[in-house]
């Protein structure tokens, strides 16, 4: 069972309160390039430091600024197997999955699902209405970006992933020995983690209750598959073709995508149907391909803390 793996002697949940202080530190060491490239052409240009988030993401080119956005993942991605293996002495495989090993089909599945929907209705948005789109293809910074994206989004996704729906769910996992308080605790803040993005600034904090909405469907399917993997196929997915097909002055990634949204946001629609429609669809989907059954059972029941410890490394 996957929230069970995280039951070890000696893993009390004051070590996952450390451990993400140094998966943060490290995230925040990581932001630091970025940071100085912008003082480099500050100093250099005369231009005033930028003070605002989407100040910041527009100052260098868009390609620059994306790679040394991503660049903080790939530290704090690294800071999480460190800690998981010397400080927690789990392996990797026991916050990714109660399988013996990945199972890469289940991530191509959700990755494939989620992908095709996501290209499909951006798709079907820009010919239902192209007064809300530009064409914004331009071959060779499009093709940097791809590059990019296709290297470095999939790590910040799992970055994320490996921290809520691994990592934070097993330590409040322990600490309440029950299933339905990591599920909580972690959609919340994965949620309000995203406070500072700027379409929250545009559209208001309602918007917060998507971003929430998507943390309690990333947890959902973890719990009823006992690992991460459909969760790290559909973020991967919807983070990579939303920044190759679509940009816009107010989201977070501000790519050199194919289109551009000069739409003006609104938080309507576009948050219910997700939440109401679309995720109880995928739900649906992924438990009738994975016969998922127990619904309440492995969403809000207690854990039987295990007797026999196989997951723990043996450092000589």
């Amino acid at each position: 069972m996957f929230l069970e793996k995280g039951f070890l002697p000696t893993n009390k949940f004051w070590k996952y309160l450390v451990g993400s202080f140094i998966i943060i530190a490290a995230s925040t060491i990581g932001q630091m390039p970025l940071a100085i490239a912008i003082l480099i052409k500050s100093f250099k240009t005369g231009k005033p430091f930028p003070k605002t988030e989407t100040g910041m993401m527009t100052f260098l080119s868009l390609n620059t600024t994306l790679f040394l956005l991503l660049f903080s993942f790939v530290i704090a991605f690294i800071a999480i197997i460190l800690v998981v293996k010397y400080f927690h002495r789990q392996t990797f495989l026991s916050v990714t999955t109660s399988r013996k090993k990945v199972d890469w089909k289940r991530i191509f599945f959700s990755f494939s699902l989620w992908g095709i929907f996501t290209a499909g209705s951006t798709l079907i948005l820009f010919y239902a209405s192209p007064e809300s789109f530009v064409l914004n293809f331009k071959p060779i910074p499009f093709l940097i970006l791809a590059i990019i994206g296709i290297l470095l989004i999939p790590v910040q996704t799992s970055t994320e992933e490996y921290v809520f729906r691994g990592y934070l769910m097993q330590g409040f996992a322990v600490l309440a020995k029950n299933r339905w308080f990591p599920l909580l605790m972690t959609s919340l803040i994965f949620g309000t983690m995203h406070i500072a993005n700027p379409e929250v600034e545009k559209m208001g904090y309602i918007v917060l209750v998507y971003y929430i909405g998507t943390g309690f469907f990333l947890g959902i399917i973890t719990l009823m598959d006992e690992g991460m993997e459909l969760a790290l196929g559909f973020h991967a997915a919807n983070n990579l073709v939303t920044a190759l097909l679509v940009t816009s002055d107010w989201s977070a990634f501000q790519t050199n995508s194919v289109f551009k949204d000069i739409s003006s946001p609104s938080a309507g629609l576009e948050i219910l149907v997700p939440i109401c429609i679309i995720f109880p669809i995928l739900l649906f989907i992924f438990s009738k391909k994975y016969n998922w059954s127990n619904w309440k059972e492995k969403l809000t029941g207690n854990i039987e803390i295990p007797k026999p410890i196989e997951n723990v490394e043996t450092h000589e």
